[in-house]
């Protein structure tokens, strides 16, 4: 007996469809950050991450169009190994914003997030996950 087939989660969008697919995942002109420059600036931190020695990853947070938390990978230059892009960015969103809720916020990373990582963001409420460079949009976390 086969299990049943399970639902898709994620779509792969290049950039000028995700504009298409995901309008409310792009800040208009003078509105916000873009979700392409989000997907840069976690570009920059995953570049900072490499540079201190580090795993290769970045990830921010968006809330309106703004960043409101963003973090490289740590793991191993706090020998932490929960600390993930992601998971970092989280908690500097929390710390920023003074909450612990971050409904309406959108999670961005250079990469899937790993479960524990999707499990952060399901648990403080993140919104939406956008990843990579072809900006695959995974929803919402689950």
């Amino acid at each position: 007996m086969t299990a049943p087939p399970q639902p898709l989660r994620r779509v792969c969008l290049c950039a000028p469809l995700a504009l298409l697919a995901a309008p409310g995942a792009w800040a208009a002109s003078g509105e916000g950050l873009s979700l392409a420059s989000a997907m840069r600036r976690a570009e920059v931190l995953r570049d900072q991450a490499l540079r201190a020695g580090d795993q290769g990853y970045g990830a921010v947070v968006l809330r309106g169009g703004e960043i409101v938390g963003e973090a490289p990978s740590r793991v191993v230059t706090a020998g932490d190994p929960t600390a993930h892009a992601e998971m970092e960015a989280i908690r500097d969103a929390a710390r920023r914003l003074r909450t612990r809720d971050l409904s309406g916020c959108m999670l961005v990373s250079t990469s899937r997030p790993c479960r524990m990582c999707e499990a952060a963001a399901y648990w403080a409420g993140i919104s939406r996950m956008v990843t990579g460079e072809a900006l695959t949009d995974l929803g919402p976390p689950r």
